[in-house]
């Protein structure tokens, strides 16, 4: 035997959350650096992360290949040592996922329970190792591997381990004392916990995460040492000369082994189809019946030769089943009224259009089917579908319904360790406190990132090189992107022929109906397997709700298809979209889409199309914004087209064409590299795969030197050349195809014809939608007022629990927006898609929810349609609401139609009794009760009047915070919003604002884009990346910010304020909340409640700190929307 025959089993991956210190590909590249031939990984009662190492075998950095052994280590809850179990076929993996799925649909999400006796009744097949821990009973341990070889089993073995704890000869005695009483062999393991020594500091701060507590006092938790790694044969050769035989059966065991990943053979369901047809004739009917449904007057032959070259290669590869699925699906969301589109490359297919799947008319646009499916990469489609995002669950629970839960699962999110995550929970470790940590966190931006600078480290206040700031840092480092547990995916559904519980373990998700699988799409992916996409997007769930409203109110009823770019009445919506005036409508009111709209100056769909795509990093970085823009004002005869020295010019014509000879689209891309650079299909596909989503960025560089330097040998401008590639780079980073932004720009247009032609549905829609979007509700309400639709305060004898329309004295097509209870914090109301999910649940699920009639806002409306409230004493008595909500009501100054303002109000609540007393007691409560003297109160002053509005219901219709600060703000040549905008370039100027937005894309390279409000509009912030790092609290931190900068106006009257310097003045919104409202806040749980600021502030001006002085300063404005 070599020394270095030795196979690794029972190794511990980071997929073990908070017991492995490494990833599984890192084993694998481990493994081949010691020429190990086998390596077993076995993660604590999963297989989590066993697809990552067998996909990391195919990376031709891996030069010597270790054989992967699949298996779990089972953790149990009667007492019983641990068990590592390996499956010898693939009859015994599908009875492990078994088991595993047994124990985790008995327990909470992320929890597995089993007992010694669960294993036994699903051991038949499997290879079983008893591991020890330090210390153990010889008696249980003999009694343990009795049941275990009177099992099914197919090998019982004793674990042995070396690890230099200082008891390792008499501890090795022991083991082989018991093996041989129990004629079982040992098998030698090191135990593995991470792949390098290095890694030991970082397994021992895990260990404190899961322990909750500080290395300073875990104790003899930690590892003794640092040999728990994965090493090479000859040294556990060495470590067991005495024993090698223990050594020699490793490879023995490994040797029994037969099962791989690669036997897992996916097979889709099997769809119903009608007698006498196969799923191919039906679907081939189906897409018949939408061509003559779509198409009444019949399609040209181009279509129809596209339609049959998508159907040839559907039946060749088998996907007909597939489509089936998807079209059956969509069919039963329209069946219940719930709005769906379909998007991504299968908006690329002719099929998925007829079968009313996407709405990408291929008669319009240029489909590239091959992006979707392909034969030459044989990767199964995925067909990504839109639903309403509040009855989204209503399909899911159709699916689980049509498919049974033994066949059909979401597929697993793996939630990772990002900078702010890391820093937390490892200062935690490290024994730092909570303000450090929280002050290195708030340094971070947004959820991505690679650490913590020097930089940031000294604007958190700390000293860089402090040893245990230093050491901190580091470790947060090392443990971005470790997992930290599984989620469920947003929506995507992994579906099979036979059980599903065979090919991979499947859990409880957190959400109550609910189950998923263990791997994630890459996954899935990895392994052939098919998912369908039910993922929810608010934007659906607003139109559905503007289009009954208009329907409810104004007598006309809509579907998406209905509304088109191309009609008669499109004219008016384009000129609102060419003046920027997008707040609320889908994708293009970002503050870079709301200024590329005056630039861009749309009037078609396809210029919707571009407008979706180019405010993206791939055309961003590629430098393909500005030509495009340029070539937008030229005539058509003057735009030339890229194309090789001495060459064919037309060659790229046909690809830039639409696009104005500028590529902006990943189709383009291909199309490009394919044309001009002679990829091959497989390098393109290679290419696309590369392309398809950020996490891939780094495969990218090694198509650069291929593409761009092909295509400078055939004679293209290097300049054209390096920017096409700098743009693929960039949908590395997000990627985005025409066929996904054709899809979009669908809802662009019907979302903009909504805000244009009913504003008042629109504002209504969205409000009832809410949370969604860049804005919150006081920008949607001040939008709408902006566009003259009346707008009506909360009142407990007008409102509704959602937000409603009333009838006005104007024209029948304006409604007012009367604001509902909703909108209150805290308030009970009731949802009126709940009811459509009840049904949609298990029967066993059901009931769950409170009846219909017990939520406070049903109950005012019931009591309300029985006769009007009189005063507030009657309100209380009618509707028997306790006394919480009551206060919430008169915090909302929800009184107002009896006479009642918010102090007024309050005062009254006060009054009444805690309880609502029962009939029986409620004439002797009212005669208990004494009289007082009603007492004139002082008016509430306007400034308070706004701050506690924004306290209760996020905003205000008497006022704006700003405009009580405006005085002060001029004073000291602070100019308003509205003024920046029109200020002439290059001027500088003081401005201050509500920070409404901060954004800080991946393709701006370190710029932060803020969005300030006041009382007369709103001004754009550019923070250049210096200015970001000397002002990042600042930046971060601010609900009130002033800025000093320079005015920055183009021709196309687009204006920006680049910052210079930025002063937080959150103090002074705080100092007109004073004497707002008493009392502590009311908030529910998970409320969007503003972070609490210092207790004192200090002034900018040196002067004496402000104090806070109200414990609802925290709630004076919602939190601003941050967007990276």
């Amino acid at each position: 035997m070599k020394i270095t025959d030795y196979a690794e089993i029972g190794i511990t991956t980071n997929f073990s959350f908070l017991r492995g210190g490494s990833q599984p590909q890192d084993y694998v590249h481990e493994a081949s650096e010691h020429r190990l031939p086998v390596i077993g990984i076995a993660d604590r009662n999963t297989l989590a992360g066993v697809v990552r190492a067998y996909s990391e075998l195919a990376n031709p950095d891996v030069k010597h290949k270790p054989r992967l052994l699949i298996g779990a280590r089972l953790v149990f809850t009667d007492g019983t040592p641990d068990i590592l179990v390996y499956p010898r076929d693939r009859a015994a993996y599908g009875r492990l996922c078994q088991l595993l799925s047994q124990g985790k649909l008995r327990a909470e999400k992320g929890e597995c329970l089993l007992t010694l006796a669960d294993l036994l009744d699903f051991s038949e097949g499997q290879l079983l190792v008893l591991t020890l821990p330090h210390r153990f009973e010889s008696v249980q341990a003999l009694k343990v591997l009795d049941r275990l070889k009177r099992s099914r089993a197919d090998g019982v073995w004793l674990a042995a381990s070396l690890l230099y704890r200082g008891d390792d000869t008499r501890r090795l005695s022991r083991l082989y004392r018991i093996a041989a009483t129990a004629r079982v062999p040992l098998l030698a393991t090191n135990e593995v916990l991470y792949h390098h020594p290095a890694r030991r500091p970082l397994q021992d701060v895990l260990t404190c995460i899961l322990e909750k507590t500080t290395i300073h006092a875990v104790g003899k938790k930690l590892q003794a040492n640092a040999e728990r790694h994965m090493k090479p044969g000859y040294e556990m050769a060495r470590l067991f000369r005495d024993l090698p035989e223990a050594i020699e059966e490793t490879m023995r065991f490994a040797d029994r082994i037969t099962f791989t990943l690669d036997e897992l053979k996916y097979q889709y369901p099997d769809e119903p189809v009608p007698p006498g047809k196969t799923a191919q004739e039906h679907l081939t009917d189906l897409t018949n019946a939408g061509i003559r449904h779509y198409f009444p007057g019949g399609i040209d032959e181009k279509l129809q030769a596209t339609i049959d070259k998508e159907l040839r290669l559907i039946e060749k590869l088998g996907y007909a089943h597939y489509f089936l699925t998807v079209h059956d699906i969509v069919q039963y969301a329209r069946s219940q009224n719930i709005l769906c589109q379909g998007r991504g490359s299968a908006a690329n297919s002719a099929v998925c259009y007829m079968l009313g799947i996407t709405s990408v008319n291929p008669a319009e646009t240029d489909v590239l089917f091959e992006r979707f499916i392909s034969e030459e990469r044989l990767e199964p489609p995925d067909i990504d579908v839109d639903f309403e995002h509040s009855r989204r669950e209503e399909v899911m629970q159709y699916v689980y319904r049509r498919y049974g839960r033994h066949r059909a699962a979401i597929v697993a999110t793996v939630i990772h360790y990002r900078p702010r995550s890391a820093i937390r929970d490892v200062g935690k470790a490290l024994g730092l406190t909570e303000d450090v940590t929280a002050a290195l966190a708030d340094t971070v931006w947004g959820s991505w990132g690679t650490g913590v600078s020097d930089t940031q480290i000294r604007q958190a206040g700390f000293d860089p090189q402090n040893g245990m700031i230093r050491r901190a840092v580091e470790l947060a480092t090392e443990l971005i992107e470790f997992p930290r547990h599984l989620s469920q995916h947003v929506g995507g559904y992994v579906l099979t022929q036979d059980s599903l519980d065979t090919y991979v373990p499947i859990g409880n998700a957190a959400m109550a109906d609910r189950t998923f699988i263990e791997w994630d799409k890459d996954d899935i992916d990895a392994l052939k397997m098919m998912k369908v996409d039910v993922l929810a997007l608010g934007m659906l769930t607003c139109i559905r709700k503007c289009f009954d409203l208009i329907a409810d109110h104004k007598g006309a009823r809509y579907q998406l298809s209905d509304i088109k770019a191309e009609s008669k009445d499109s004219g008016p919506v384009f000129d609102m979209l060419c003046r920027g005036e997008s707040l609320g409508v889908f994708q293009v009111e970002s503050r870079a889409q709301m200024n590329m709209l005056p630039r861009l100056k749309p009037r078609t769909f396809y210029d919707l199309v571009i407008e979706v795509a180019i405010v993206r990093p791939g055309p961003i970085q590629g430098n393909m914004v500005h030509p495009y823009l340029k070539r937008r004002q030229m005539k058509p005869e003057e735009i030339e087209y890229p194309y090789p020295k001495g060459g064919n010019k037309n060659e790229l014509k046909d690809v830039l064409r639409k696009t104005l000879g500028v590529p902006l689209f990943q189709e383009q891309a291909m199309r490009i590299a394919m044309a001009a650079a002679d990829f091959t299909s497989a390098e393109a596909n290679g290419l696309r795969r590369a392309m398809a989503t950020f996490r891939n960025v780094g495969t990218m560089p090694k198509f650069e030197d291929r593409m761009v330097g092909r295509m400078i040998a055939r004679g293209y401008d290097p300049k054209f050349a390096q920017s096409c590639f700098d743009q693929i780079k960039g949908f590395g980073s997000y990627g985005f195809p025409e066929s996904h932004a054709s899809a979009f720009a669908q809802l662009v247009y019907v979302s903009s014809w909504i805000k244009h032609y009913h504003p008042d549905a629109f504002c209504c829609g969205l409000l009832n939608s809410q949370p969604m979007g860049f804005y919150a509700p006081a920008q949607i309400v001040g939008d709408a007022r902006s566009n003259n639709v009346d707008v009506r305060e909360i009142d407990v004898s007008h409102s509704f629990g959602q937000n409603t329309l009333e009838e006005t004295s104007g024209p029948r097509d304006h409604c007012a927006v009367r604001l509902g209870f909703r909108q209150i914090d805290g308030f009970d109301v009731y949802d009126p898609d709940e009811e459509e999910l009840e049904k949609s649940k298990p029967a066993e699920s059901r009931g769950r929810k409170k009846p219909r009639e017990d939520y406070w806002d049903q109950r005012i409306v019931a009591a309300r349609a029985r006769k009007p409230f009189t005063s507030l004493e009657d309100f209380a008595r009618e509707t028997k609401l306790p006394k919480r909500a009551l206060i919430l009501l008169a915090d909302a100054d929800a009184f107002r139609s009896l006479g009642l303002d918010r102090r007024e109000a309050l005062w009254t609540v006060r009054r009444l009794p805690d309880d609502v007393p029962l009939p029986l007691f409620e004439s002797a409560a009212a005669r208990e009760q004494p009289d007082e003297a009603a007492q004139p109160l002082p008016l509430m002053p306007l400034p308070e009047q706004v701050v506690a509005d924004y306290q209760t219901i996020r905003l205000s219709l008497k006022g704006h915070p700003m405009q009580f600060l405006r005085t002060m703000f001029a004073r000291e040549d602070v100019v308003a919003c509205n003024d920046v905008s029109h200020a002439n370039d290059k001027r500088r100027v003081r401005c201050a604002g509500v920070v409404l937005v901060r954004q800080r894309p991946g393709s701006s390279k370190g710029v932060v884009f803020m969005t300030l409000e006041d009382e007369t509009g709103i001004a754009n912030i550019v923070v250049w990346p210096k200015v970001m790092e000397t002002f990042r609290k600042e930046v971060m931190g601010s609900r009130l910010i002033e800025v000093h900068g320079t005015i920055q106006s183009s021709p196309d009257q687009v204006v920006h304020l680049v910052a210079e310097r930025l002063i937080d003045r959150s103090h002074d919104l705080m100092s007109l909340a004073n004497d707002a409202l008493s009392g502590k806040p009311i908030l529910p749980d998970g409320a969007d409640v503003i972070d609490p600021l210092p207790e004192e502030l200090p002034a900018r001006d040196g002067s004496p700190a402000h104090k806070m002085h109200h414990p609802r300063n925290v709630r004076i404005l919602p939190r601003s929307r941050d967007f990276h």
